[in-house]
């Protein structure tokens, strides 16, 4: 009769359901035991220390991978940010120059307007509006004409002194010749030492030119020149040019004096142009020379006297 039964090799122990219920009771068993005496507390803390090393390595490649992700989204944060900030910066910068530009434009209008209130004489204000692009000309053109009774030959002025001279009006517009025109000249005195003079455009914008003034003449760097209102034209004690250089050579019989512009020629919008002056008396007609005839009727006139 053939034997069946399974060869057993190995030595199996207890059954599972044995173990199952052995284990069971000894980790009930460590469980109380540790949380009633801490006995397995230090064993605890060194497992911990020796699994710490593997911990790290398999959290490793995660936590890189979360590293490159945020530095990548922090730099285009941060772009985006330094783009907002730089077009920001830009805006503000542009409304801090139209303000600085507002201020510095009105403080000068209520010079203007004090000026108008100080004066003797009526003015009325006026505003650029086109500048001549010929480099050689110094004209511009405000926008008050005929029809605001602008006439030619009226002074234009700002806050700091004589601009220039309306030289052609138009219905709503006027030219306006400036006194560095090299075609302009303007009768002036000089503040310091009373000596009158007549100061001439150069062409420059910065440089103007007394000529025809002889060595001797008491003039020196820094003199300050007004209109001397002479010539019933320019108001008087209106500041005109500062005198910046004066050359004096023996060999010529006058000095090279060259003087800077006191007005705004190039630098204001706003200007005041003077309506009127206080009217000068007629110029008397000079003497006509007789003749030589009338000189010989004169006399036979006289022989026939009784």
């Amino acid at each position: 009769m053939d034997d069946t039964r399974t060869l057993r090799f190995f030595n199996r122990g207890p059954s599972p359901v044995a173990r199952l219920v052995f284990f069971s009771v000894l980790s009930l068993l460590l469980l109380f035991v540790d949380s009633r005496f801490q006995y397995l507390e230090s064993a605890r803390k060194v497992l911990a220390v020796m699994i710490y090393p593997f911990q790290r390595l398999t959290a490793l490649p995660g936590e890189a991978l979360g590293s490159v992700a945020v530095y990548f989204e922090t730099q285009e944060t941060l772009l985006t940010e330094n783009t907002q900030l730089r077009q920001q910066h830009d805006a503000d910068a542009a409304q801090l120059s139209q303000l600085q530009a507002i201020l510095a434009e009105n403080a000068q209008l209520r010079v203007l307007m004090d000026l108008k209130g100080r004066v003797d004489y009526p003015m009325q204000m006026a505003e650029i509006v086109y500048v001549e692009r010929d480099i050689f000309k110094r004209k511009l053109l405000v926008n008050k004409g005929s029809q605001a009774n602008v006439m030619p030959g009226q002074v234009v002025v700002d806050d700091f002194g004589v601009v220039g001279q309306v030289t052609r009006t138009y219905p709503w517009l006027s030219e306006v010749t400036l006194v560095t025109d090299k075609d302009h000249s303007v009768p002036i005195q000089n503040q310091r030492s009373g000596l009158r003079a007549v100061v001439f455009g150069s062409g420059d914008i910065n440089e103007m030119a007394l000529r025809y003034m002889p060595v001797s003449a008491d003039i020196v760097e820094g003199d300050v020149l007004v209109t001397s209102g002479i010539d019933g034209t320019y108001p008087p004690n209106l500041p005109v040019a500062k005198v910046t250089r004066v050359e004096r050579d023996p060999a010529y019989p006058f000095a090279r004096i060259t003087c800077e512009p006191l007005a705004g020629v190039d630098r204001h919008r706003a200007l005041m142009i003077v309506s009127g002056l206080p009217e000068l008396p007629e110029r008397p007609e000079a003497a006509v020379e007789p003749t030589a005839e009338q000189e010989r009727a004169k006399k036979r006139f006289k022989r026939r006297k009784p």
